[in-house]
């Protein structure tokens, strides 16, 4: 039986994060009633990241690993999980503990309220001002040329109906527009704030 929840990980020299990340998915996970997946997808890292995933995959029986032969970065990460993935509804989040696993479900839950997809808000944002400036700066700009309005096109942390991501054609930084591009195929877009680390 396909899992009803596919979980992407992009991991880029995670090795220090991964254990924690895919423990705290594992409990989020086994409190559903339906199947899920966890796919973590190696960039190429440098570091142990790999090896840390071998070993989680003999840990937690829904971790699949998939390590790309050379660096490609984010973007084509996620592409390649969205290619893998067997869930009718993918969830992707950062790999480095800034997205709080346990959000997942009210993803979901607003998901089922109808929509096709569910963006990620880090209202109460953790970083420098020199960060959030630019950042919302570009997402208000992003949402004033795409129409559709978000506050938080960079959070990762994200729930789509496959259908809506697995046609998408997408490289360099273009995952932070997933939601724009979806939306001009009719997909409903909505977005609710999340815990930032």
């Amino acid at each position: 039986m396909n899992p009803y929840l596919s979980i992407v990980v992009p991991l880029y020299n995670e090795e220090e994060s991964v254990d924690a990340l895919a423990h705290k998915i594992d409990k989020v996970i086994s409190g559903f009633s339906f199947k899920s997946e966890v796919l973590l997808i190696d960039d190429r890292s440098t570091d142990d990241t790999w090896l840390k995933i071998e070993k989680l995959k003999k840990q937690i029986e829904q971790i699949k690993g998939i390590r790309f032969k050379r660096n490609y970065g984010q973007t084509s990460a996620m592409v390649a999980g969205f290619d893998l993935a067997a869930g009718d509804v993918i969830v992707t989040l950062d790999g480095d503990l800034q997205n709080d696993p346990a959000d997942i479900a009210k993803l979901l839950d607003v998901l089922d309220e109808g929509y096709d997809i569910v963006s990620g808000w880090r209202k109460d944002r953790q970083d420098s001002f020199s960060r959030v400036l630019p950042s919302k700066i570009a997402n208000l700009i992003i949402s004033v040329t795409t129409g559709v309005r978000l506050h938080d096109y960079g959070c990762s942390l994200k729930a789509y109906r496959a259908h809506c991501v697995k046609s998408l054609n997408a490289y360099d930084e273009m995952h932070r527009f997933f939601p724009a591009l979806a939306s001009m195929t009719g997909a409903r877009v909505t977005e609710i704030p999340v815990n930032h680390y």
